[in-house]
């Protein structure tokens, strides 16, 4: 087994990238990305490649407890240094901290601020409109504000501390799975994947969401594991769930499935039937006690939607104005094949699209990464192997099957949550990778190249600009 990421893929992968931004700016010379966007890419691209490669060579000589100090300081220093360049870059390009058009971020900054500035009650009544499923971070942003100020910038700080620890996290998760090469593997490619950094620069929810997700995974993963029964094992994940209520009610649905599908597929090798029960009679009993009707409510509401918000939610951005008319046209039936590549990089210049093109670099990342995860569920459901896996793929599969039947599966912001889990399958999928299999990443960076210079096509032609 591979227990580096070679230099073959990630050479290949830099120069596939520069190949099809060049031959998307010859197409499309109309619509050429302006250049701090194609910096912006070339600097995520390059140094994720790059340095996945040799720090993966290098840091294999480290012992576990060196590993965990390097990973979470250079992890922490990555993400601080990126925050203080982004927060002037935002001021000097959008004359606010903030994100080009800034969206959520107005409306979580301002609910932020009430509790400090009105205190607890009138954050109570500014509350009250809005539904659980979005409040987490409302409470959490006001409670960091309460005790450190206002300033946008030391909750971005405070971040990049929870997204480092999110590092630690995935490292324990996948070497607990898939042994040591691989957890260092995975954490490395979390440390220096450019979305991870970008959503620590913004005042979203994303950061906080994928550290309960990780938290979840690795804390559930290590109950179905464990000879030893821990009180404190047992209520993290539950804990976790039921915050996931209050920031996304969709995930955290799938976090309870897949807690589910853990307890009752795990092989009874890895988790004895008594334990089985034990567990899932805690679990449920816990759950009965603590879920409130609201989020029964809000859960149900979204499962009678299924079969019409999506339909919906297309036609709609498909006659807003600055819309793609092709939206209406998108279905389960076409993001489904494509569900763990999606958002496709976007590499032309459309209004209004700063933030898409500003990602072009991570997103084109995570397409060639996507390759490496597909191989390594099809191997695992081919050798059987999934049975030792099934929380963190019910996790991972469950959330893109929801995605695929809702508004946001070409989004990136929604796939966020599950980065991480995808990358830890990444990572596996690499340490299995043989010389045989060298043609079929070639295929694929056709395919991956092919895609963005469509996608490309798409986004352009469904605005009349083509």
């Amino acid at each position: 087994m591979l227990d580096y990421f070679p230099k073959y893929f990630s050479s290949r992968a830099i120069y596939c990238y520069l190949i099809t931004l060049a031959l998307v700016s010859i197409v499309y010379v109309n619509y050429v990305m302006p250049f701090q966007f194609m910096l912006f890419g070339i600097v995520a691209v390059t140094a994720f490649f790059v340095f996945s490669n040799k720090l993966s060579m290098d840091w294999r000589r480290y012992k576990p407890e060196t590993f965990y100090k390097k990973l979470f300081f250079i992890s922490l220093i990555i993400r601080v240094v990126y925050v203080v360049f982004i927060y002037f870059y935002y001021i000097e390009m959008t004359g606010e901290p903030h994100a080009y058009h800034k969206g959520d971020e107005g409306a979580y900054q301002a609910l932020g601020e009430v509790w400090r500035n009105y205190g607890f009650d009138r954050m109570k009544f500014e509350m009250g409109w809005m539904p659980l499923s979005d409040s987490g971070y409302s409470w959490w942003l006001g409670f960091e504000y309460l005790l450190l100020g206002t300033h946008v910038l030391t909750a971005r700080l405070v971040k990049c501390v929870i997204d480092a620890f999110s590092c630690i996290l995935i490292y324990n998760l996948a070497k607990r799975s898939f042994g040591e090469h691989v957890g260092r593997m995975a954490a490395i490619f979390c440390m220096l994947m450019p979305n991870m950094w970008y959503y620590c620069g913004v005042t979203l929810k994303e950061t906080e969401m994928a550290f309960l997700v990780i938290l979840f995974a690795e804390r559930s993963d290590l109950v179905l594991r464990s000879p030893k029964i821990k009180v404190v094992d047992i209520i993290i994940p539950v804990v976790c769930i039921l915050l996931m209520f209050s920031f996304r009610t969709a995930l955290g649905g799938v976090m309870f499935a897949s807690l589910a599908a853990g307890l009752i597929f795990t092989s009874s090798k890895q988790l004895q039937v008594w334990k089985k029960i034990m567990y899932s009679s805690v679990f449920a009993i816990w759950m009965f006690l603590t879920i409130g009707v609201e989020i029964v409510q809000e859960t149900q509401q979204l499962w009678e939607g299924r079969t019409t918000n999506q339909a919906e939610g297309m036609e709609w951005r498909s006659q807003r104005e600055g819309g793609n008319a092709f939206a209406k046209y998108a279905s389960a039936t076409l993001f489904a094949p494509a569900i763990f590549s999606i958002p496709f990089s976007s590499m032309v210049a459309i209004k209004n699209q700063e933030n898409q093109m500003m990602l072009n670099g991570a997103n084109f990342n995570k397409n060639i990464m996507s390759g490496f995860v597909i191989f390594a569920l099809f191997t695992l459901l081919l050798s059987g192997e999934w049975r030792k896996h099934v929380l963190p793929i019910a996790l991972t599969c469950g959330y893109l099957v929801v995605l695929v039947f809702s508004n946001f599966a070409q989004s990136e912001r929604f796939h966020f949550p599950v980065l991480a889990l995808e990358l830890m399958f990444a990572a596996y999928g690499i340490s299995l990778m043989k010389n045989k299999h060298k043609r079929w990443f070639g295929i694929w960076l056709v395919v991956i190249c092919a895609a963005v210079i469509g996608w490309a096509w798409i986004k352009l032609a469904g605005r009349g600009l083509v």
